[in-house]
């Protein structure tokens, strides 16, 4: 037995029992590389068990995620209502809830965190009954201020009554309730999961989904047709239980989704229904035979020295929490290429919020103008770099030119191109990224969401976009269904759908010994 991997209460056992006189001097001269007084533990089948550094990370990253702003800020996946999921590591007494015990309602929760959350709610969010008038302009048929008019009678007034059977403050009378019950019946039983889920966050348990397997031999192909393939082909731990496999979709959504797309073994192909178009299949050839590389025959000797292609860069713009993931969950999309380096770059003004403990921002250099961060130790394959900037000013200074189509990607997440709230922020980089001429992947939380995406860019670039992929639904969305704190009504799941497109490319021709396009 490991003195690292054990609780104090069993070391205590351990050093009294009779012929424990060498664990408790091995125990004293490991302490200085290994401290056992801070390490949290949890209870499993009535034994204890310590939880790793990387599953507290893993754990409270999860939990960050698990709720969003209003949609005036479209796809922000910062919490309304910030709380720190440590909570259930930091206090080994704390009580333990069994996954029998996860409905609580907000306001009554054992969890601090969640009662913060419900004070937040009861204090920002609006009842959504109709005979309440409208807190803001519609912008979606879905939104459910749409029921409500400019005639009606009552003003806006805050959530304060809690329904039974979802545990969340949904209404602003018990009266309103019962009067919109029907409506509320639609979306209630998705609310009690989403309120479940998030109980079971801080409930204390061991995380076994958050284990990530380590690299696999070329010979074993991924099986990415859908998420159980690909975690059995990829020898992730077993997940029995539809709790555990919501909560580990909700992270690795974000490379999965991107390897969805970009890997010789996509599931979306140019056959009917695979939603890949015929221009699609050319840029993502081009980019699959730089990150599926033929065996160059290279060796450690003289002899085996061979020309080392560049890494493919992947341009995450608009980036929020998927920045701050951990790193282990971003190693599994190096994983699925090998011999092909990566380089993942974050761009965005709040790519960087929150985490200033963990990365101070540098200063802004000759060498360093725009303040990027490195992370280049995250694996032999992987280089991470964060931009606390928008992209159109970096396009300015020629800061990432030349782009290749054999190397270069973006991926948009939740980007909401077409909203009213964030179309100001995109004007200006949509022109530049279609001068690229490189694949640009987007996501959205709903189907409605990715067509008002899709036509706002048809519309501004007036027949200047090619598109690579037809939008529909991800086959490695999120399955768990994340809350809005500002409007408890509006439930959506994360990287529901995808599709992509590209500047449009002109083919050159010769007609009677002249070029034309």
């Amino acid at each position: 037995m490991q003195s690292g991997y054990t609780c104090h209460r069993c070391l205590r056992s351990l050093i009294g029992t009779p012929g424990a006189k060498f664990f408790a001097r091995h125990v004293r001269t490991t302490s200085a590389h290994t401290t056992t007084s801070k390490r949290p533990y949890t209870q499993i089948n009535g034994k204890t068990r310590a939880v790793t550094t990387q599953q507290r990370r893993t754990a409270a990253t999860a939990e960050s995620l698990n709720h969003r702003v209003t949609r005036n800020a479209p796809g922000d996946l910062k919490s309304a209502a910030p709380f720190g999921g440590e909570e259930a590591i930091k206090s080994p007494e704390r009580v333990l809830l069994q996954s029998s015990n996860l409905f609580h309602s907000f306001s009554n929760s054992p969890s601090p965190a969640i009662r913060k959350r419900a004070a937040f709610m009861k204090a920002h969010a609006y009842c959504p009954h109709p005979d309440h008038r409208q807190t803001r302009i519609v912008t979606s048929p879905h939104d459910p201020e749409a029921r409500k008019t400019t005639k009606s009678i009552h003003p806006p007034a805050h959530v304060n009554f809690e329904c039974p059977d979802c545990g969340l403050p949904v209404y602003c009378s018990e009266r309103h309730w019962m009067d919109d019950y029907e409506h509320h019946a639609e979306i209630c039983d998705t609310l009690r999961q989403a309120n479940e889920d998030d109980h079971d966050l801080h409930s204390g348990r061991f995380f076994p989904e958050f284990e990530y397997p380590g690299p696999q031999i070329e010979e074993i192909l991924p099986n990415m047709t859908n998420w159980d393939t690909y975690l059995y082909t990829r020898e992730y731990n077993a997940i029995n239980e539809d709790r555990s496999m919501r909560q580990a979709t909700r992270l690795l959504t974000y490379p999965m989704t991107i390897a969805s797309v970009i890997h010789e073994l996509s599931p979306y192909n140019i056959r009917s229904g695979g939603r890949l178009t015929t221009e699609g299949l050319k840029s993502l050839s081009a980019l699959r035979y730089s990150l599926h590389p033929p065996r160059s025959g290279s060796g450690l000797g003289i002899e085996g020295l061979r020309p080392t292609p560049p890494a493919v860069r992947i341009f995450i713009l608009g980036a929020r929490a998927e920045s701050s993931l951990p790193r282990q969950v971003w190693v599994q999309l190096e994983y699925l290429f090998h011999r092909c380096p990566l380089h993942l770059i974050f761009i965005g003004p709040e790519s960087m919020t929150n985490r200033d403990d963990e990365f101070p921002l540098p200063e802004r250099t000759a060498t360093n103008p725009f303040g990027g961060i490195v992370e280049d130790r995250i694996s032999n394959y992987m280089k991470i770099t964060t931009f606390v900037e928008y992209y159109h000013t970096m396009h300015k200074a020629n800061y990432f030119q030349p782009f290749d189509p054999y190397f270069d990607c973006f991926v948009l997440f939740h980007p909401g191109l077409g909203h009213p709230a964030s179309v100001h922020e995109w004007e200006e980089t949509l022109p530049q990224l279609l001068e690229t001429k490189v694949p640009i992947i987007s996501t959205g939380y709903t189907d409605w969401d990715m067509q008002r995406d899709r036509k706002w860019v048809e519309e501004k670039m007036a027949g200047e976009v090619d598109l690579l992929m037809e939008a529909g639904e991800n086959r490695f969305r999120s399955l768990r269904w994340d809350l809005n704190d500002l409007d408890p009504g509006d439930i959506s799941a994360g990287n529901w759908g995808v599709w992509a497109f590209r500047g449009k490319r002109y083919e050159t021709t010769m007609r009677d010994g002249v070029i034309s396009l």
